[in-house]
C-alpha cells in the first residue's frame, strides 16, 4: 500500500532503494507511444527518473522531464496523475493545440491503459471483528507471500489499537528502562516480553480454575486481551528485573554472555510469580539448580514454548511445596567427553562454563588478585582467554581442537592477558605473577580460583594440567547440576603432536 500510494497518489518523489540498497528518490512515467506498441515489453515503457526528473549521462542529459511542458513534448505520462487523469488530459491537449495525432494517441492510451488501471478490481479478503486472531494470523502468513511476515507482536499491536491501546508505545517505554538499567537484558525482544506476560496470565487463569492450559505459543499470545496485558505487564517487567539480578549473581553481566537467551523467559516468569519467596537460601539454590541444569544440559536449544509452559508451574511448586523435581532438572545430562569439544561462544554450555567458573571460583586476577565482580567486569574488559597461550601450543604441535577447548581457557582482564602474552606459563608465572605474589601459597590461591593446579602450570605440563583441570571442571558441573558425572581418563588422554601447527607458529 505504501508503494502504491507513493507512486500513484503523491507528487513527491518515491523513497526507495537501488540495486545496491542505496536510498534514492524516483519519479515514474509511462512512455505513451511505447505503451501502445505490441512489440515492446512492459518493462521498456515504464520509465524511472531521479528526484529532479533529469537523467544524466557522462557528458550529456539523456532525458529531461523537469517541467510539465517537457513531459507533454515527449509524451511521457506521470504515473502519479493516474487518478487525476482528466485535468492532465486537458492540459496535454492544450499544449498540442488539439493536434489530431496527439488526440488519437491520448484516446488510445486512455482506453487501453488508464481505464484498465483505474477500473481494476483489487481482490480483498474481509476479516470481521469476530474472526479469531489465529485465523487472522494464518491469512497474513498464507497471503503475504513475498512480503515481510508479521510478528505476533505486530499482530497484537494492531488488534489492541482497536481498543485504543498503543502496545508499541508501552513496550518501548518498558524496553528502554530494562535495557538502560541492565546490560544483560540488551537486545530484549518484544515477543519475549509478550511470552512472559502470557505465561503469567495463563498461569493465573489455571490457578483460578478457568479453562485453558498454561502456555505462551503464538495462539496463546494472540488470545491476550488488552485488560489481561495491563494486569500482568508490570509483573512481567518486575520478573525481567529480578532475572537480570539473578544473572548478575551468577556472574553473567552482558547479554552476549547469556548461555540461552530463551531461558530468560521462564526465569522471569518464575521469579515474577515467586517474588519475595525466591529470596530465601533454599529457594535460591533450587532456582540455581534448575537454571544450570538447563544450561549445562543444553535443554533450550530447540523448540522451547512447551518447555516454558512446563518450567513455570514445576519450578514454582518445587520451591513452594517441595514438590517433585522439575523435568528440566530430572532430564538434563552432561557427558564428560562434551567438555573437550566446547571451543566457541556458539555453544550455550561454553558460555555457561565461563560464568560458572567465575561464580564458583572467583577467577581472581593473576596480577591484582581481585575477584571478578560487576564493578570491574566492564572496566577491566574481562573476557575468556587461553591459559597455555596459543603460540606456545602451536610451537609444540598441540592441536587446535585441544588447546582451544574450554579446559584451557579462563576469565582474564585484557591488561593481564596482554602482560602474559604468548610466553610459556613457566615464564609468565615467574616474570609477571611471581613479581606480585612471591610465595607459591599466595599464587596457588589465585590458581585455585581458576580451578588450576599451579604446580602443573608452572612446570609447563600441558597434558597433566589438561586432565587435572578437566576433572576440576567436571566436579564444578556436578555441584551445579546436583548430580554425579563420571570422568573417563581416556577421553582426556594426550594426542600425538601435529607438525603443521609448529610451522604455522614459525610463520
Amino acid at each position: 500500500m505504501t508503494s502504491l500510494y507513493q507512486s500513484l497518489m503523491t507528487a513527491d518523489p518515491v523513497q526507495t532503494r537501488d540495486a545496491q540498497s542505496k536510498q534514492v528518490e524516483r519519479h515514474y512515467y509511462i512512455d505513451m507511444e511505447l505503451a501502445l506498441s505490441d512489440a515492446v515489453e512492459r518493462d521498456a515503457w515504464i520509465v524511472s527518473v531521479p528526484g529532479d526528473k533529469v537523467v544524466r549521462g557522462l557528458r550529456d542529459i539523456r532525458l529531461d522531464l523537469s517541467t510539465e511542458e517537457k513531459e507533454f513534448e515527449q509524451c511521457m505520462f506521470p504515473v502519479n496523475k493516474m487518478f487525476d487523469f482528466l485535468d492532465w488530459r486537458n492540459r496535454f491537449f492544450s499544449y498540442w493545440d488539439f493536434d489530431k495525432e496527439k488526440v488519437a494517441l491520448e484516446s488510445r492510451f486512455e482506453q487501453q491503459l488508464v481505464s484498465s488501471f483505474t477500473l481494476y478490481n483489487v481482490p480483498v479478503i474481509s476479516l470481521k471483528k469476530e474472526t479469531p486472531k489465529e485465523a487472522v494470523c494464518l491469512v497474513f502468513e498464507k497471503v503475504n507471500t513475498g512480503g515481510v511476515t508479521l510478528t505476533v507482536f505486530e499482530l497484537l499491536t494492531a488488534t489492541m489499537a482497536a481498543d485504543n491501546f498503543q502496545l508499541r508505545d508501552d513496550w518501548q517505554r518498558r524496553e528502554q528502562k530494562l535495557e538502560s538499567e541492565f546490560e544483560v537484558l540488551g537486545d530484549l525482544q518484544s515477543d519475549e516480553f509478550l511470552q512472559v506476560v502470557t505465561l503469567l496470565s495463563t498461569y493465573a487463569e489455571a490457578n483460578e480454575g478457568e479453562s485453558g492450559a498454561i502456555g505462551c505459543r503464538r495462539r496463546d499470545i494472540l488470545a491476550l486481551t488488552k485488560d489481561r496485558y495491563q494486569v500482568f505487564a508490570d509483573l512481567a517487567q518486575d520478573g525481567f528485573e529480578l532475572a537480570a539480578k539473578f544473572l548478575h549473581q551468577e556472574m553473567i553481566y552482558h547479554w552476549k554472555d547469556v548461555p540461552y537467551r530463551s531461558q530468560i523467559v521462564p526465569l522471569a516468569a518464575i521469579l515474577a510469580t515467586l517474588k519475595s519467596e525466591a529470596a530465601s537460601h533454599a529457594a535460591r539454590e533450587k532456582i540455581r539448580r534448575w537454571y544450570w541444569n538447563g544450561v549445562l544440559g543444553e535443554m533450550y536449544g530447540g523448540s522451547t514454548e512447551t518447555t516454558f509452559a512446563r518450567d513455570l508451574p514445576e519450578v514454582v511448586a518445587w520451591v513452594r511445596r517441595d514438590a517433585q523435581v522439575p523435568s528440566t532438572v530430572r532430564d538434563a545430562n552432561f557427558q564428560a567427553s562434551r567438555l573437550r569439544t566446547l571451543r566457541t561462544r556458539n555453544s550455550a554450555a561454553y558460555k555457561g562454563f565461563y560464568a560458572l567458573s567465575m561464580q564458583r571460583g572467583g577467577c581472581n586476577d593473576f596480577l591484582t588478585g581481585q575477584p571478578v565482580s560487576v564493578t570491574n567486569y566492564f572496566d577491566d574488559a574481562i573476557d575468556i582467554h587461553h591459559i597455555f597461550p596459543q603460540n606456545w601450543c602451536l610451537r609444540r604441535g598441540i592441536a587446535r581442537r585441544d588447546f582451544n577447548s574450554i579446559i584451557n581457557k579462563t576469565a582474564l582482564s585484557a591488561r593481564t592477558n596482554r602482560r602474559l602474552g604468548g610466553w610459556a606459563p613457566s615464564t609468565y608465572c615467574r616474570t609477571a605473577i611471581a613479581e606480585e605474589f612471591p610465595s607459591m601459597e599466595e599464587r596457588q590461591k589465585i590458581y585455585d580460583s581458576h580451578l588450576i593446579n599451579g604446580e602443573l602450570l608452572e612446570q609447563d605440563d600441558f597434558w597433566g594440567f589438561y586432565q587435572d583441570r578437566a576433572r576440576r571442571l567436571l566436579q564444578m558441573i556436578s555441584q551445579a547440576m546436583g548430580k554425579p558425572i563420571t570422568m573417563d581418563d581416556e577421553a582426556f588422554a594426550p594426542n600425538a603432536p601435529v607438525e603443521p601447527y609448529a610451522e604455522e607458529a614459525e610463520r
